[in-house]
C-alpha cells in the first residue's frame, strides 16, 4: 500500500534553503535558533518561526572543508563544530567568534559528535576513533580506537552515565562516561549500524542499519540484539526518539517514517525529501518539531507533537494501525 503523508493542523516554520548540501543541524536549547553545517564548510545559524519568516543570524566560514557535525552546548552559549578538515572548534554565541580551535583533533575526518555535559563532548571519526573532550581546557581526556569503520551516531542515557556509539563496522560500543573507558562492544551485526535512539525509559536501544532493519538491544545486554524489525526498503540513516515508544526514521529513500517500538508497528509517513537521502534529523527543545536535512540543500520542519501520546494496541497485528489519545486518524496505513 502506498505511503500517505501525515496531515496536521499545527503550523511549522517554512523550509530553509542553502547553496550546498547540509550535513548536520542542531536546535538551540533555549531559543528558537537552528544551526546548520554545510558541505562547503560554512556554518549558519537561523532564527525560525511558524508565524514569521526565518532570519539568518550568523554566517561563519571557519572550516576549510565540509562541516559534518555540530551541536549547541547544553546552556546554548557555545556552538561546537567539527569538520572533514579534522578540526574541532567552539563558537561563542555572544560574539560570533571562534573561542577555541583544535586543528588536528582527529587523525581522520570527524563524522559525528555528542554533547554529554556542559564541560564534556564526544566526537567520532571516519576511521572508528572516539574521543572525549574537556571543553573547559579544549583538551582530549580519552581516546578509543577499537572500531574498524566510521562512527555513525552517538546517544546517552538520561543520567549521562553511558555513551553509546554505532559504527559502520556493524557494532555498538558502550562507554562508561564517569570512568572514561570503553566497557563493551556488541557482536558484529553483519550490516553497518547507522543510527540509534534510546527508548522505553532507557530499557531499549534502537539501531538502524544499512539493510533497512531496526535492531533492538535490551539495556545492559549488549552482546546481541533482543529483537529486530525489518520493513524499510533502504538504509536507515537517522533515527530520533520523539516519545518513549515512538521513533522517527530517516531513510535513503528520502522518507521520514513514524515507528512504534514494542509492539513494533509502522505508524505512518511524517514527510519526505523527494527521493533524496535523509542525512540527519533533530528534535526541537519542546519536542514538538522535527527538523531534517538532505541532499536537496534544504532544512525541512515537521510537526511531531501528535506522536507523543500515540498508543498501539498490542493485540493489533496490522502494521500502521493504532490509537492516539488526542486524534486517531492522523496516519494512513503503509
Amino acid at each position: 500500500m502506498a505511503e500517505t503523508p501525515v496531515e496536521t493542523d499545527i503550523a511549522v516554520p517554512s523550509d530553509i534553503s542553502f547553496k550546498s548540501q547540509v550535513f548536520d543541524l542542531s536546535f538551540h536549547p533555549n531559543r528558537d535558533f537552528i544551526a546548520a553545517g554545510e558541505i562547503e564548510g560554512k556554518v549558519t545559524v537561523y532564527s525560525y518561526s511558524a508565524c514569521q519568516q526565518n532570519h539568518l543570524l550568523l554566517d561563519l566560514g571557519h572550516h576549510k572543508k565540509a562541516c559534518r557535525a555540530l551541536s549547541f552546548s547544553l546552556d546554548g552559549l557555545c556552538l561546537f563544530t567539527a569538520s572533514k578538515d579534522k578540526s574541532l572548534q567552539a563558537v561563542d554565541m555572544n560574539t560570533g567568534g571562534v573561542a577555541h580551535s583544535i586543528q588536528k583533533a582527529h587523525n581522520s575526518p570527524v563524522y559525528c559528535m555528542k554533547v554529554i555535559a556542559n564541560n564534556l563532548l564526544a566526537t567520532g571519526d571516519d576511521n572508528g576513533c572516539v574521543k572525549f573532550w574537556d571543553t573547559r581546557q579544549a583538551s582530549c581526556v580519552l581516546t578509543v580506537e577499537e572500531n574498524e569503520d566510521f562512527i555513525s551516531d552517538m546517544a546517552c542515557d538520561n543520567e549521562n552515565r553511558t555513551l553509546l556509539a554505532t559504527s559502520g563496522d556493524g557494532t555498538l560500543s558502550v562507554f562508561n562516561i564517569r570512568r572514561q573507558r570503553l566497557e563493551q562492544r556488541s557482536d558484529n551485526m553483519e550490516s553497518e549500524l547507522l543510527s540509534l535512539a534510546v527508548v522505553k525509559g532507557g530499557r531499549k536501544v534502537v539501531c538502524g542499519n544499512g539493510d533497512g532493519i531496526l535492531n533492538l538491544f535490551s539495556w545492559g545486554q549488549w552482546g546481541d540484539i533482543s529483537d529486530r524489525f525489518p520493513g524499510h526498503p533502504l538504509s536507515i540513516d537517522s533515527c530520533v526518539a520523539v516519545s518513549d515508544s515512538v521513533v522517527c526514521t530517516g531513510s535513503m529513500d528520502g522518507i521520514i517514517r513514524a515507528v512504534h517500538i514494542l509492539p513494533n508497528r509502522f505508524i505512518g509517513t511524517i514527510g519526505e525529501h523527494n527521493d533524496f537521502p535523509v542525512e540527519r534529523m533533530r528534535l526541537s527543545r519542546d519536542g514538538n518539531i522535527l527538523a531534517s536535512c538532505s541532499h536537496d540543500q534544504m532544512i525541512k520542519f515537521w510537526d511531531v507533537s501528535h506522536l507523543k501520546g500515540f498508543i498501539v494496541d498490542p493485540a493489533s497485528k496490522k502494521k500502521g494501525t493504532g490509537t492516539e489519545t488526542a486524534k486517531s486518524d492522523f496516519f494512513a496505513d503503509l
